[in-house]
């Protein structure tokens, strides 16, 4: 499975370098059964300061405490918000280009690396942040336990995890509720997805991206040594949750 983006394969890192420069652009999202979108987020909205973010984004990030990784980090914006209000930030992001964008715009520490190479030698943090749906980072209901245990140990005694996810089922369109039900046949989570990004003449490869509903993510996590603590809805499909360690 593909775990960092470059050159070519790296899409989305080049639609942040080119809107960074000014350029225009649209980031489209390829699903494994040939559907086409537009993708949900604007690019512009990945540098929006913090007083533009929309409700949900901003309760989130007051729910951060301590030291923080912002884990699919974008263009920074979420780790130079939290730089600027005293946090220890570290950010990450598999896309080279984003990792580039985020240094150029001022994030003190970024790397790029994967969401399943973060490991001890990271050191330990207070808050795992997960924004822009980056829940769906985790993949698949095996991953995600696997890497959740993981996280336990690399968090502090009172660590979280402040996590953005997209609601699957908060559609009308028949083409997502057949390629839940195809997912279902084939023993997948239902909004487990198989897409791959394109910008322009790039296109990464093909890679599983997870969408959860509340009760999917109760269940998902349950003995892995965290709870869903506080909810926050939007105004859209999507919601942030704040997962607590179980004692």
């Amino acid at each position: 499975m593909t775990k960092y983006f470059e050159g070519d394969e790296d899409a989305f890192g080049h639609a942040l370098k080119d809107r960074l420069a000014g350029a225009g652009g649209i980031e489209i999202i390829e699903r494994s059964d040939g559907y086409i979108a537009v993708a949900s987020m604007d690019l512009d909205d990945y540098f929006a300061p913090a007083a533009d973010w929309p409700a949900h984004q901003q309760w989130a990030a007051q729910q951060c405490t301590g030291r923080v990784l912002d884990i699919g980090a974008g263009a920074g914006r979420f780790a130079l918000h939290l730089q600027r209000q005293g946090h220890d930030v570290v950010a990450i992001d598999a896309s080279l280009g984003a990792v580039e964008v985020c240094r150029e715009r001022g994030v003190r520490d970024v790397r790029q690396l994967a969401i399943t190479d973060v490991k001890r030698d990271l050191g330990r943090f207070d808050t795992l942040l997960m924004m822009g749906n980056n829940f769906g980072l985790f993949a698949s209901r095996n991953r995600a336990r696997k890497l959740l245990r993981r996280f336990r140990r690399i968090t502090t005694k009172t660590g979280r995890i402040v996590t953005e996810i997209l609601d699957p089922y908060r559609t009308r369109d028949p083409l997502h509720f057949a390629y839940q039900e195809m997912n279902r046949r084939r023993g997948r989570m239902p909004g487990q997805i198989r897409l791959r990004v394109r910008y322009k003449i790039y296109r990464t490869p093909w890679y599983d991206y997870l969408f959860v509903s509340q009760e999917e993510l109760r269940a998902l996590i349950e003995g892995t040594g965290w709870f869903v603590g506080d909810v926050q809805e939007s105004a859209g499909p999507s919601y942030v949750a704040v997962l607590e360690k179980a004692s």
